[in-house]
């Protein structure tokens, strides 16, 4: 059996120093120093977009951005609120496509109070994708142009079915699901969701995209692999078992985890 070739996530700066490693297997790559919305706002990101190119010449793999995400919820019930948020997706489009990036990582707009409350107001699930659709048709039918996809991740989700349905309902092939492994880790340790494995197992033939950090179950650790408690062999045996070819970025709070994470990986024959 191959194993999952696995890619990182990284700033523009961290390009040089991982550039062999990424070419050596065209490994998966997220940039994700263009989610600040000062600069977004200022538009001075030119400049950030030619030196990524620039670190990243002869590099044939599938990379893709982290989109804008702080303070931007796809379901704000405010117009004028949920239009700026739109101009943020859009924004981050703008990145996306100087730089040439294949995929563009959004946020889940599901809370924890979503769960607990949802379903005590008539409508109200429904109300959510509407008020999604009219932030976010715009954003998705440009991705389709571009030939780009939304990869909508999970932040405090409980249930992965939601979002896989909200997900559904664009009935386009340029938004598709993510799984962040610590964010399930902890939403299964601390509110009650189901564990990783169950987000991947849930997202199938819809996962175009995985966060892979470890966690306690407490907090959003962004641990290096193996140094936390999530049971990464039935996260590799959930990806095994779906119809889909995910994007595998380890996504750490140091880049110093990425090469202990991967002699991990590589020792338990999960990945290479």
């Amino acid at each position: 059996m191959t194993l999952p070739v696995i890619g990182a996530a990284l700033c523009v700066e961290d390009l040089p120093k991982f550039r062999d490693w990424l070419i050596e297997k065209d490994r998966d790559l997220e940039i994700q120093s263009f989610v600040s919305p000062d600069m977004l706002a200022k538009g001075d990101w030119h400049g950030l977009v030619e030196t990524a190119r620039n670190a990243l010449d002869g590099y044939k793999g599938r990379m893709g951005i982290h989109g804008p995400f702080w303070g931007l919820s796809l379901s704000n019930p405010d117009p004028d609120m949920r239009a700026i948020v739109t101009k943020r997706m859009m924004q981050g489009l703008d990145v996306a496509e100087a730089l040439g990036a294949r995929f563009m990582v959004i946020h889940s707009p599901y809370t924890t109070w979503d769960w607990h409350n949802l379903d005590l107001h008539m409508g109200a699930r429904g109300r959510v994708i509407d008020l999604v659709h009219d932030c976010l048709s715009d954003v998705v039918k440009r991705a389709e142009n571009m030939g780009l996809t939304l990869m909508l991740e999970n932040i405090e989700d409980i249930d992965p079915e939601d979002r896989k349905i909200f997900a559904r309902s664009f009935d386009s092939d340029a938004i598709r699901l993510s799984v962040d492994t610590g964010h399930a880790h902890y939403a299964h340790g601390s509110t009650g969701a189901r564990p990783a494995d169950v987000f991947i197992r849930s997202a199938g033939e819809m996962l175009g995209h995985v966060h892979l950090q470890d966690a306690d179950g407490f907090a959003d650790r962004h641990w290096a692999i193996g140094e936390g408690t999530i049971r990464w062999h039935e996260v590799f045996r959930a990806l095994s078992q779906i119809e889909a070819d995910p994007h595998l970025i380890l996504e750490l709070r140091s880049v110093e985890g990425i090469m202990p994470s991967m002699s991990w990986l590589e020792r338990e024959g999960l990945g290479q």
